[in-house]
């Protein structure tokens, strides 16, 4: 009697730890979809911004023969980490960390291997060395925000508005780059911002679902309608601009711009051919099992 009524209460105590679980999990998991599909949308953010500064760039190029146009394209920069940012031909910070991601999505893209970011979800990783590259991811994105977070106050502080200089390339190209800036921002997510809200919500990694990627495409895909689109050639048409009619030499930054691009570009190739030869292998195989049922 007493070892039934022992089990009886341990199976309460094991349902009513469930049910609170449960209750947790409900209000968890959809702040952890939310907060995961927001940052990963600073990614497409950074884009912008960088395409933003290079349009201000080329604007400020072009004081010495239309100062008064320039005045009114570019409001005067309020402080003195905007008047740097707007001013200096150099890679910055924002540059290089864009840089690091692209790269190494596209080095993924090609061979399926993680060379500068890391992946968390693999079994075979020591709980030290997995807590290491957390920690990395961590400050990785803790710098990430605080960059993009700077750069939103200094775009807004200017009135930068690249929108003029978009739609210069090709439908095609456009949307390869729109591909191409997806699959980047499915790797950031998978590498860097997942991991981080994970462990810091749940504490430990959970796979990802259907309802996450979709919220991330679709927020990407709106953020890229509403203004993207619009801006993020920039990176390409005002280095041509700046050699063809100012005169100005390309900067750094705008060629590490250009770079950017056309590095997104490649990845959304590799994507398309991807999915071209993943649709072949399996049209192939349905054609070799229909006749192996015919025979």
């Amino acid at each position: 009697m007493e070892s039934s009524r022992r089990r009886q209460t341990n199976a309460k105590k094991t349902s009513s730890r469930r049910l609170c679980c449960d209750d947790a999990d409900t209000v968890r998991v959809p702040f952890q979809i939310v907060t995961t599909t927001l940052i990963s949308l600073l990614l497409p953010l950074s884009f912008l911004l960088l395409a933003r500064l290079s349009t201000a760039q080329y604007i400020l190029s072009a004081t010495n023969n239309y100062p008064k146009a320039a005045a009114a394209a570019v409001a005067e920069p309020t402080s003195l980490l905007c008047s740097f940012f707007l001013n200096s031909k150099k890679p910055t910070i924002l540059h290089i960390l864009v840089t690091l991601i692209t790269v190494s999505s596209l080095s993924y893209a090609l061979t399926g291997k993680f060379i500068l970011l890391v992946n968390h979800s693999s079994d075979h990783i020591h709980p030290s060395t997995r807590r290491r590259r957390l920690y990395a991811a961590w400050w990785f994105l803790f710098v990430f925000q605080v960059c993009v977070g700077l750069w939103i106050e200094g775009s807004i502080a200017t009135g930068i508005d690249g929108s003029g200089f978009g739609r210069e390339n090709s439908f095609l190209l456009r949307v390869v780059f729109f591909f191409g800036l997806h699959e980047t921002i499915v790797f950031w997510g998978r590498t860097v911002v997942k991991p981080v809200v994970d462990d810091t919500i749940f504490g430990y990694w959970r796979k990802e679902g259907w309802v996450e990627k979709a919220a991330v495409g679709l927020s990407y895909g709106w953020f890229w309608w509403w203004r993207l689109r619009d801006e993020v050639e920039a990176l390409v048409v005002v280095p041509s601009l700046k050699t063809s009619t100012t005169g100005v030499g390309v900067g750094v930054a705008d060629f590490m711009g250009w770079c950017l691009y056309y590095l997104t570009v490649t990845i959304g190739i590799v994507r398309i051919v991807r999915v071209f030869i993943l649709t072949a292998l399996i049209l192939t195989r349905r054609r070799e099992e229909g006749n192996d049922d015919k025979v």
